[in-house]
């Protein structure tokens, strides 16, 4: 699948120890040789993301001695330290090559001074970063905006549409103050959540694509229905995660999880996830902040989540699987029924669309745009004009509108069949060809779609010959990229 276009990134800050490169153990060190003494968890806030200053005062009032004599004696150490100890973290010079590619400006932030950053902006290659921020070029450093807003002022950007990549508390609060999205990478010390700002582990992995969506207010939503867990297939669970990845979804709908699908991708990929009943999950990398429907929902029926992107951005995600049977594509194809009784064998699923619904409308806020994906095991009235199929009529009735068809208006010209990459005949032994049909879905309300597609990685290899194949599952994905409006913020949110 393409990539869904994307809203410009203007630029990418990083920090330096700690971010691009190894050094915040080095500080540790310099800062645990001058006091004389092994630091400890309590230290952290006077030694992690500070300047040398910062902490050379807080040790001489400990030990008596002059803080500018403490300073020379870290920043001695400290430098002795980064000239023969420096390492890029990894993933570092694949981001900025990244970057470099796609013409994105960096810059290098950091609270370390200017003759520490020149050793280092040495170490990670000449040309890397477009320009340098250090403590010697600002009145205030971190957790002051100002290191920062001196960065987006000497690339000419808007500090709202950068992201600043940071490892510790103090660098993010002044990144957040400056009014940057963050890419927190936490190396000594832990760093919460919060909406706006985005966790990993490393560096490693992370693309131009993925901050991009940090600023442009685009959610990728992902509808896939795993078939069993993906059990079928071998290697299923990192196939799962390599779909997930190439397609860049920020939150993904899951329908037949096995049961554990959604904790144990959402744990491999550092997200936030629920889990309801044996059937239904969601997974985001953006923050949950609350649970939605019942969470003992049996294997059919539906249930969500709210989503924190920003402050003031808020999304309703819900995930539903319905009934399979009656399977109307069969009915029509194999059996020729009419179109009276096609509508009126879709009222078990139909009954379960219509409390998804109320569900929704009862849990939700009118001011909080809803994305509704799933397996609904049914065509759409909107492919198939002569079956006014009823389950999409109810939802569209409710007001949620279907992203694929606002993408792509002609049935002729893009089917969206997800319905099967790997049954092109229908396993009953007759030879007789499988009906393909659109029956995996993202609908919403509220949002703008900027692409809607479906996917499928690689060829599929047919039923029963699928256990090698690169894609785990019988259905094919949906994904949708939307624009998300400012400034809606629920009573459920955070």
């Amino acid at each position: 699948m393409p990539p869904c276009p994307r809203l410009p990134l203007q630029a990418v800050l990083f920090d330096m120890d700690g971010t691009l490169v190894d050094t915040e153990r080095l500080w540790w060190e310099a800062v645990e040789h001058v006091a004389g003494r092994p630091l400890t968890e309590a230290d952290q806030p006077e030694v992690l993301g500070r300047p040398v200053e910062h902490t050379a005062g807080w040790l001489a009032a400990a030990c008596g001695a002059p803080a500018a004599d403490v300073a020379r004696e870290l920043h001695r150490e400290f430098t002795d330290r980064v000239r023969t100890g420096t390492v890029p973290r990894p993933g570092a010079l694949d981001l900025l090559d990244a970057l470099a590619r796609e013409g994105v400006p960096t810059a290098l932030v950091t609270a370390s001074p200017r003759t520490v950053a020149d050793i280092v902006l040495g170490v990670l290659g000449p040309g890397r970063l477009t320009v340098s921020v250090t403590s010697d070029d600002t009145d205030r450093t971190k957790p002051a905006p100002d290191p920062y807003l001196a960065a987006c002022r000497a690339l000419g950007v808007d500090p709202a549409a950068c992201v600043a990549v940071e490892d510790t508390q103090t660098g993010v609060s002044s990144a957040e103050a400056a009014g940057c999205a963050v890419l927190a990478v936490p190396s000594l010390a832990p760093i919460d959540a919060a909406p706006g700002r985005r966790l990993r582990e490393s560096l490693t992995g992370v693309t131009p694509e993925e901050l991009s969506a940090m600023v442009s207010g685009e959610l990728r939503v992902m509808s896939w229905n795993l078939w069993l867990g993906g059990s079928k297939v071998d290697d299923h669970r990192a196939k799962q995660l390599e779909a997930i990845l190439e397609c860049g979804a920020d939150v993904v709908g899951l329908q037949e999880t096995g049961g554990t699908a959604a904790q144990e991708l959402a744990g491999e990929l550092g997200w936030y996830h629920h889990r309801a009943g044996e059937n239904l999950g969601v997974i985001s990398r953006h923050p949950i902040t609350a649970h939605l429907g019942d969470p003992d929902v049996g294997f059919y029926g539906a249930a969500g989540v709210r989503i924190a992107l920003a402050p003031g951005r808020e999304v309703d995600v819900w995930t539903a699987h319905l009934h399979y049977t009656p399977y109307g594509p069969y009915e029509s194809a194999f059996d020729g029924l009419a179109a009276d009784l096609l509508i009126a064998h879709e009222e078990v699923r139909l009954t379960q669309m219509r409390d998804a619904l109320r569900r929704i409308a009862e849990e939700g806020d009118p001011a909080v745009p809803v994305v509704l994906v799933g397996d609904f095991n049914c065509p759409s009235h909107l492919d198939r004009p002569d079956v006014a199929w009823p389950v999409t009529k109810a939802a569209e009735e409710a007001g949620l509108r279907d992203s694929y068809r606002e993408a792509r208006p002609d049935p002729a010209a893009d089917p969206g069949h997800t319905w099967s990459p790997i049954h092109p005949v229908h396993e009953d032994g007759s030879g007789r060809p499988e009906p393909q049909d659109r029956i995996d879905y993202v609908l919403h309300r509220g949002l703008r779609v900027l692409d809607s597609r479906t996917y499928v990685r690689g060829t599929p290899r047919p039923w029963p010959d699928v256990a090698g194949n690169d894609w785990p599952s019988d259905h094919a994905a949906v994904v949708t990229a939307f624009g998300v409006p400012a400034g809606h913020r629920g009573r459920r949110g955070a």
